[in-house]
């Protein structure tokens, strides 16, 4: 197992991600087959291991720190999120925290991050009336959270405006989306040499993009191949990661122990990409992308009757064809509804002063039609709100 320096401590170049546990026919996790996986990473090195409040509709906490309990406390490293992206006085700052240490059997906390602050959630991070900041940053005083971190999906003029403010002088770490699709679809390559330039060191999420990077149709797994006959094609992923500037820790949701071991086989030792092989991965994510051709030259908006961001617009539909994914719908949520494409007035102004020739109403259309029928974020909220609830009411009837 490769590992990096942090602050003095030893951490694996793999985390163990605990966002897409194991599960059983009926949808619950399967409890032996994650500690099975737990043993497993331990005994090859893995010493990094990443839930959340939300995750598996809140039994990832408790059933990964059970998981963890049988080993040694010294022997890893703890992190888990404050949902405060979730809009409801059930995830206060202090009640969510103590059941959070409850849950997973802790007195202590080795890494804790706000949960996703971005376009639709920063301003609920940055009331007072949530007191979220202070809070834990006095539990850090305390010892009962050893090291403060961020994740989060914004756009990179959203992440500035975070790390320049309160919250960048606070954290850590960041943890961001980084993959080779999304280095330029997700614009990571400016996040990251953001992060390099404040001296923050960066937590990967999303390093196989769900899945969709590790299970390539035949065409570019065949040309992966030719180059690396032995290596699979989520190892590609990792090991494009692995010079990247600033870059800590590569979490990964691991769903079996096959994925696991071959995660852990990737991480023996650093392996590098050379120069073809990278340029291997850039034709693949072109190829991916099925993308519009903006350049975000912004003609297009100087006159735009509707006012609307459209780079940003077609940014998020280049996305969406790619997958339907939360955090870009939770993007457009976040804006005013005389700013989404639906307010487009299809005068075709834009199409004229394109230097690209882009048919920008229909792209509007496209957009305004996948974000209709996309998941909304507000809905998911509801939902984990009401386990949340349940949970509460069920502490306080343990401790009654």
């Amino acid at each position: 197992m490769t590992y990096s320096d942090f602050q003095g401590l030893k951490l694996s170049s793999l985390g163990f991600g605990a966002m897409r546990l194991p599960q059983l026919e009926d949808g619950s996790v399967d409890r032996e087959t994650v500690r099975q996986m737990v043993d497993y990473a331990i005994e090859h090195g893995v010493n990094y291991f990443d839930t959340a409040a939300p995750y598996h509709a809140g039994m990832s906490e408790p059933i990964l720190g059970e998981a963890l309990s049988r080993h040694p406390r010294d022997s890893w490293y703890l992190a888990t999120k404050y949902p405060g992206h979730q809009h409801s006085k059930s995830f206060n700052p202090a009640a969510t925290f103590e059941g959070q240490l409850r849950r997973c059997g802790v007195d202590w906390f080795d890494f804790y991050l706000f949960h996703n602050v971005c376009e639709n959630s920063l301003a609920d991070y940055m009331n007072p009336e949530w007191g979220m900041l202070d809070y834990f940053v006095e539990q850090r005083r305390l010892g009962r959270i050893r090291h403060l971190g961020m994740s989060s999906h914004a756009e990179p003029e959203v992440l500035r405006q975070i790390l320049d403010g309160p919250y960048g002088k606070a954290i850590e770490f960041c943890q961001i989306q980084l993959n080779y699709l999304d280095w330029d679809l997700q614009k990571a390559k400016e996040k990251v040499a953001m992060l390099n330039e404040r001296g923050i060191p960066i937590w990967v999420m999303e390093p196989v993009r769900g899945g969709k990077l590790a299970k390539l149709s035949e065409s570019p797994a065949s040309a992966l191949k030719a180059l690396r006959h032995d290596a699979s094609t989520a190892s590609w992923a990792f090991r494009w990661l692995q010079d990247v500037p600033g870059v800590k820790v590569i979490l990964s949701g691991m769903s079996n122990m096959e994925q696991l071991a071959d995660n852990i086989r990737t991480f023996e030792s650093a392996q590098p990409l050379g120069a073809e092989e990278k340029e291997t991965l850039a034709v693949i994510a072109e190829g991916l992308r099925d993308s519009i051709p903006c350049t975000a030259c912004r003609y297009c908006c100087d006159g735009c009757p509707a006012g609307l961001d459209i780079p940003a617009l077609i940014a998020a539909l280049n996305d969406l064809k790619v997958e339907i994914t939360f955090n870009t719908v939770m993007r457009l949520e976040a804006l005013p509804e005389d700013k989404l494409p639906s307010a487009c007035l299809g005068c075709g102004a834009c199409t004229q002063i394109c230097p690209q020739g882009i048919d920008i109403p229909g792209a509007m259309t496209e957009l305004a039609g996948i974000f209709e029928k996309a998941p909304k974020w507000a809905d998911v909220c509801v939902e984990r709100n009401r386990i949340a609830e349940m949970q509460a009411a069920a502490e306080q009837s343990g401790n009654a």
